[in-house]
């Protein structure tokens, strides 16, 4: 086995892709999974994009997480996975079951794959869904002995699914994972320069501002560059402190949707023209929500402060991400740069 092959899961992901850059730069070969191997060429560009050209150290398999085949393949040889790949339902019909079984599955045929294969220590990518939901109010940072509250209302089918996958993967290692270890990253609103046409929802916030969305809902955030996300991977991936631990990735305290406009408006000049710092009334959240159902998940949000500690990675792992402003603004040019904005 080589110590120096790394696995990382769902090449295709904006997380998963500085994951790549970050072990290339550290000196580690890489493998990672695609559903489709026509994919490849648009990872590697973007990788480019990223500043890295990784030739051969980089090598692909075909592997889907509805399916064992290519799995073994996968994981054969490395040292190492960093699982975050996940499936997700399209449609606004998708039913909790189309979200939950594929995301447990997929996080179970994984860590099969890698205990059968000897890896020494999965990292998986789990969420701040899987904390954070269903606690109403609170007086105090969320942190990583917090799990979210299944049995309450307004239970989103993405937060369930990360929370029921992410415990399955906990038990696994109890009960059937042998030598393998397992460390597991939980990632706030996911910010930092895109290297290609993503629109995952992070990244949709801060476009739908620069492009002049009339008004901020009274949501709350906590914010994380997606470089400090993969740095925090490598951390937990091969320090002896990590092992069996969650780590929550945050960078500061949250900040409502009004406040990252106003970074914006302050920071970006006259590219930030459309931008609108006007908070919206709750009112009309929600009666938009009626009609709009990308609001509908909002309603349950509002006037929720969403504050997270990242105090445990920053103490155990020496883990320091860049400030969230930075992350905000980051963002916001590559939208530009890429011409990604609405008239771009």
């Amino acid at each position: 086995m080589s110590e120096k092959l790394v696995l990382v899961t769902g090449g295709t992901g904006f997380i998963a892709q500085y994951c790549i850059l970050a072990l290339l730069d550290a000196g580690y070969r890489v493998r990672t999974t695609v559903r489709s191997r026509s994919r490849e060429a648009e990872v590697r560009a973007h990788l480019k994009m990223g500043g890295s050209e990784p030739g051969d150290r980089l090598s692909f398999v075909t592997a889907d997480l509805s399916a064992d085949a290519g799995w073994m393949e996968a994981t054969t040889g490395c040292a190492y996975v960093m699982h975050g790949a996940s499936p997700t339902p399209t449609g606004n019909q998708a039913s909790e079951e189309e979200w939950i079984k594929p995301a447990v599955d997929g996080n179970l045929r994984v860590l099969r794959a890698a205990r059968n294969a000897g890896v020494s220590r999965v990292v998986v990518t789990s969420a701040f869904g899987a904390i954070c939901a269903g606690h109403g109010p609170m007086t105090r940072p969320f942190n990583e002995d917090d799990w979210s509250d299944l049995t309450a209302k307004n239970i989103w089918p993405y937060q369930k699914s990360k929370t029921l996958s992410e415990r399955a993967a906990w038990d696994f290692i109890a009960r059937e994972g042998q030598e393998l270890e397992l460390s597991a990253v939980n990632p706030v609103a996911v910010l930092g320069p895109v290297l290609g046409a993503d629109y995952s929802h992070s990244i949709r916030l801060i476009k739908n501002i620069m492009d002049g969305q009339p008004g901020n809902p009274k949501i709350n955030s906590c914010f994380v560059d997606v470089r400090d996300v993969a740095d925090l991977h490598l951390r937990a991936m091969t320090h002896e402190a990590a092992k069996g631990e969650r780590f929550l990735a945050s960078a500061g305290e949250s900040m409502w949707l009004a406040d990252v406009a106003k970074v914006l408006k302050a920071r970006m000049g006259p590219t930030a023209d459309k931008v609108s710092t006007r908070v919206l009334p709750n009112t009309v959240v929600r009666l938009g929500a009626l009609k709009d159902p990308a609001l509908r998940g909002a309603v349950p949000l509002l006037g929720l402060t969403l504050n997270a500690s990242s105090e445990k990675a920053m103490r155990l792992l020496g883990w320091t991400p860049r400030p969230r402003e930075e992350a905000i603004v980051a963002t916001a040019e590559s939208l530009i740069r890429l011409g990604l904005l609405r008239g771009g």
